[in-house]
């Protein structure tokens, strides 16, 4: 078999292997599933009436909330997960596996790309579950045309590679799963400080730049574009050249200390 031909198969074996472990340990999946789920219920059930006011200047309908609400929370669905991908990486560090991986005859990358791939997957299937409790209350896309929603499920999907791959550095670099699940905590906390779930005009002068350069809001602000055929103005290239950017950045990471003699 040809070098590539093995990289592949060794990769899909390790992709395997970590779909097997999320379908045997669940609970760390729905346990980063509940809080975007419960954030969207309390915000379209308690205060959506308020806030689609405040935003709408409207009558206080809290569809219009919702409707502004989706797609941040979708992002934060996508932070959540990837912190079960540290996670995981530590606990293949600390438990010794990798170090048995490195004396076996498989593809040195496969160990990393198969817990990208089996992350984004995860990412894509709590989306998808996320959203469907989004639709069940309420929530309509009815001004996106086809191709917007190609673009919505691209940059999804980028977003979720790249974050993954920073939350593989992150779970490498930790000595142990607790450090990796405290480290990626920026990962759910930057969505919340972006402009999810109200606009960055809406908040004080001091943090507007907090909320605005990060990679959250101009990826935000694009997929809400796409989903409700709002205009993304710039915001579509901020949000591809951040992915791009922290995704280089994290596999660059990820691979020196994937590479490092261990102690």
């Amino acid at each position: 078999m040809s070098s590539l031909a093995l990289a592949a198969r060794d990769s899909s074996t390790m992709l395997r292997r970590n779909l097997l472990h999320i379908r045997r340990y669940p609970s760390l999946t729905l346990n980063l599933l509940l809080t975007p789920v419960m954030l969207l219920l309390l915000f379209v059930y308690i205060f959506g009436d308020t806030m689609s006011a405040g935003i709408a200047g409207g009558d206080g309908d809290r569809s219009r909330y919702l409707a502004y609400l989706v797609p941040g929370v979708l992002m934060l669905t996508i932070g959540g997960t990837t912190i079960g991908s540290a996670v995981s990486v530590s606990m293949d560090m600390t438990e010794g596996i990798i170090a048995r991986f490195r004396t076996m005859a498989i593809h040195r990358g496969s160990v990393l790309i198969g817990h990208v791939v089996g992350s984004v997957l995860q990412c894509v299937m709590s989306v998808i579950l996320v959203g469907a409790v989004a639709v069940a209350i309420g929530f309509r896309t009815t001004d996106s045309t086809v191709l917007e929603w190609i673009l919505a499920v691209g940059l999804l999907a980028l977003v979720s590679l790249a974050l993954t791959w920073i939350a593989v550095g992150m779970g490498l670099s930790s000595p142990n799963v607790e450090a990796a699940s405290n480290n990626a905590m920026p990962l759910m906390i930057l969505p919340l400080l972006s402009s999810a779930f109200v606009p960055v005009d809406a908040m004080p002068g001091w943090f507007q730049p907090v909320a605005e350069y990060q990679p959250f809001t101009p990826a935000i602000e694009t997929l809400r574009g796409l989903l409700l055929g709002s205009e993304i103005g710039n915001n579509g290239w901020l949000a591809v050249a951040w992915c791009v950017g922290l995704a280089a950045l994290g596999y660059a990471w990820s691979k020196s200390l994937f590479n490092r003699d261990p102690k």
